[in-house]
């Protein structure tokens, strides 16, 4: 049997004390068929990556390599998340480029790719995961790697006319399509690829997603990111029995609570959800001292000048709203900027009677499924869910909004806080169905069946 080599960004070192990433949740359910999960150490050195440290956790083998300051700065936080993560979120306003930081993301990549390479074995299927790491899947090539080896992008692509705007453009597409397979979360992001793809490259593609790049076949394919809705679904029964969710229930005084759970990123439509939050209290005074907002913030990427600019907004919004609304016996909105365990998560979702997950652009976004999951399905609570995450493309039961319209999010609040408990009911078990047909396992399966098997085998 083929052994499965994971590369991506970052590696979750087992024993750590380390919270898990997105990525290894995702992949847990599957780790006892991987083999190598190559990556960063999440150290930055002065000599960076000239050594593969490894060490073997049951039947996985974890590599990892260090980078120098310089090739953090221009890799990591220069291109990958001030270049690719503005553009890929339609965000264009927003993209800063360097031309020395395109070649120091390829500098690294390169340095993973040739790091990678003596560890491989000639039978293995290698995985690339994410925008960080697009050009490794060529890079691999010229080193003589002739492995299957696929790709997945786990936030959004764009159409053509803004993909256009990132300088030297077509270079990332042709690193996209030396893949064997390129995976996406949606329909809509794979159409876009492909449309870019034929616009900027003049491939040839089929009916069925296939590039047809000269000499082989390039396979596209849509594999929705999910979780172990059961398994979370008894976390979250278990954690509100816990110590801390009696705290948070002691400290609403039968208030209804609203929950929102993000990275502190502007992706996320954190201001526009605060406003929201202020119009609903406005424009629906019915609410006034009836509900609590808890959002937890969890800080990233603190040193990208958008990133560290967002914290002092939100500070100064949660403060001027709690001085419009709160009274001396209640704080209208909680804002957390720290991380909180997902168990703890887990509790705060199923007693809250709302959850938001209102970003501007999402790839999938997983909150939106941990909340469904996490429900008490004889009284559950309502999901308020921007079009723009890739969870709303499956998850269409939730009150779907456009997450730029504060008053359109807070009319679906005000719905929300209202809505009598037999259409909570009945969205809540169709969402449900749905977030037990989109697991992490089929997820895995779906992706890895493709890249298993060669076209026409």
């Amino acid at each position: 049997m083929a052994r499965l080599v994971v590369v991506s960004n970052r590696v979750p070192l087992p024993g750590q004390g380390q919270r898990a990433g997105g990525l290894a949740i995702v992949l847990q359910d599957v780790m006892d068929s991987v083999g190598l999960w190559f990556g960063w150490s999440g150290n930055t050195t002065p000599e960076g990556g000239n050594t593969v440290q490894t060490v073997t956790h049951r039947n996985t083998e974890y590599a990892t390599i260090d980078l120098s300051e310089d090739e953090y700065q221009k890799f990591y936080i220069g291109y990958a998340n001030s270049s690719l993560w503005p553009l890929l979120h339609f965000r264009q306003g927003l993209l800063e480029f360097r031309r020395e930081d395109l070649e120091g993301y390829r500098a690294v990549n390169q340095l993973y790719s040739k790091s990678l390479q003596p560890l491989l074995q000639p039978d293995d299927l290698i995985w690339v995961h994410d925008y960080h790491l697009i050009p490794m899947g060529g890079q691999l090539r010229r080193l003589g790697v002739r492995n299957r080896v696929g790709f997945y992008l786990h936030i959004p692509f764009v159409p053509h006319s803004v993909f256009s705007a990132l300088p030297q453009g077509d270079r990332l597409l042709q690193d996209m399509c030396e893949y064997d397979v390129v995976g996406f979360q949606t329909e809509e992001h794979r159409a876009d690829f492909l449309d870019t793809v034929r616009q900027t490259l003049g491939h040839d593609i089929t009916g069925d997603g296939v590039i047809h790049v000269p000499g082989r076949p390039v396979q596209t394919i849509v594999a929705p990111v999910g979780i172990d809705g059961l398994a979370f679904g008894r976390q979250a029964e278990r954690a509100a029995r816990s110590k801390n969710n009696k705290r948070l229930m002691d400290s609403l005084n039968h208030r209804h609570l609203m929950i929102g759970v993000d990275r502190l990123d502007y992706s996320k439509g954190l201001p526009n959800r605060f406003e929201a939050f202020n119009r609903l209290l406005t424009r629906f005074p019915e609410h006034s001292q009836h509900v609590s907002y808890l959002q937890v913030a969890v800080p990233s990427r603190e040193e990208v000048t958008e990133y560290a600019q967002l914290r002092p907004i939100l500070n100064r919004m949660a403060g001027d709203i709690n001085g419009r609304h709160g009274t001396f016996d209640w704080v209208p909105l909680r804002y957390m900027s720290q991380g909180v365990s997902r168990s703890t998560l887990a509790g705060f979702h199923r007693v809250s009677r709302v959850g938001l997950v209102t970003p501007l652009r999402d790839g999938m976004n997983l909150v939106a499924h941990e909340y469904v999951a996490a429900q008490n399905p004889e009284d559950p609570g309502v999901l308020v869910l921007s079009r723009f995450a890739g969870a709303a493309s499956y998850l269409q039961d939730a009150l779907i909004v456009n997450p730029n319209d504060p008053d359109e999010i807070a009319e679906a609040m005000h719905t929300a806080f209202t809505m009598p408990l037999q259409e909570r009911r009945l969205r809540h078990a169709r969402l449900f169905e749905s977030v037990l047909r989109l697991t992490a396992r089929s997820y895995c399966n779906t992706f890895l069946n493709a890249l298993s098997n060669k076209p026409g085998g």
